[in-house]
């Protein structure tokens, strides 16, 4: 696909990826603007290289003795924002299409992509992309140019939900075809056969990259509080059901509960990173945590 898709996209299409960029960018520039006025950031790590100063940048790493001998602005890049090749991948299973609020679990999916799309290319890192069901159904290639981004945004906006999920395959194909070491990102609800979820995962640590998953849930699906007689009809073939939730809240809650505590164990146990995020929840929590795990990735990788 074209890094300059919008010419082949009617304007509704275009409209669409348009303000899906617009929306990545303003999360993460406001995140970012906390970020840089925090003591945190930038302490202790170490300097590896220069790149051109953008829009937004922290003024305060501009490198003045650079600029008076070329006239440019060049910012010091530490360690941890260098050489990091990151493989997006987004669950396009049917079951995605689930809502309560003013998102589906797969709009807030491809919210997630898009943000951390913009955060990586805007760091200078390469970002990949790969929605899937059954099958990898778009496959963006890994680069590291801003003009990248509209690559991804368009792969997302092209995308509807459908069909079941094959999680084992997919992991396995990712696996497979990802030869150079670096961080895959799953987003997914993760409603799949869980032997096989842990089976692709493990093919992925056994291969040397990094795992981050970001369990994407509605707020319903956590909550259950639906009121009066509800008909719950079930995604992926799963039939449907007519009843007063009241009888099937403490069930639910606790097979649920049940649920999330072995995924996350089982995350724990094969050193992956697990966070649990509503559909609600402000994506600064899902980049707070992305960050966090790639500082916290580079400080074990010097000792």
């Amino acid at each position: 696909m074209s890094d300059h898709p919008h010419s082949m996209l009617d304007p509704e299409a275009v409209s669409r990826i348009s303000r899906l960029e617009l929306e990545a960018r303003h999360v993460v520039e406001g995140f970012l603007s906390g970020l840089h006025r925090s003591p945190y950031f930038g302490q202790s790590i170490e300097f590896v290289q220069h790149r051109e100063y953008v829009p937004g940048d922290d003024v305060r790493r501009i490198d003045w003795k650079v600029w008076s001998k070329t006239d440019k602005f060049y910012i010091k890049q530490y360690e941890e924002e260098t050489n990091l090749r990151t493989a997006l991948l987004v669950d396009a299973s049917e079951s995605m299409q689930f809502g309560s609020g003013e998102k589906t679990k797969f709009d807030y999916a491809c919210s997630i992509a898009a943000c951390l799309s913009y955060l990586l290319l805007r760091q200078q890192d390469a970002v990949s992309l790969s929605t899937f069901d059954s099958q990898l159904r778009n496959r963006i290639p890994s680069r590291s140019q801003q003009t990248h981004l509209n690559a991804l945004l368009a792969a997302l906006e092209a995308e509807s939900p459908e069909s079941k999920t094959d999680i084992y395959g997919i992991l396995r194909q990712v696996a497979e075809a990802k030869s150079e070491r670096g961080m895959v990102v799953l987003i997914s609800d993760l409603f799949t056969p869980r032997e096989d979820l842990f089976r692709g995962l493990r093919l992925l640590r056994k291969r040397g990259h990094d795992v981050l998953i970001f369990h994407v849930l509605d707020d319903q699906e956590l909550d259950f509080d639906f009121t009066g007689t509800t008909k719950f009809e079930g995604l992926e073939d799963a039939g449907e059901l007519v009843c007063d939730p009241r009888s099937l809240r403490e069930g639910y809650q606790r097979a649920l509960g049940e649920f999330l505590d072995e995924v996350r164990h089982r995350c724990a146990r094969n050193v992956i990173d697990y966070q649990t995020i509503r559909t609600s929840e402000h994506l600064d929590a899902v980049l707070r945590h992305y960050v966090n795990h790639r500082v916290g990735l580079r400080g074990t990788a010097r000792n």
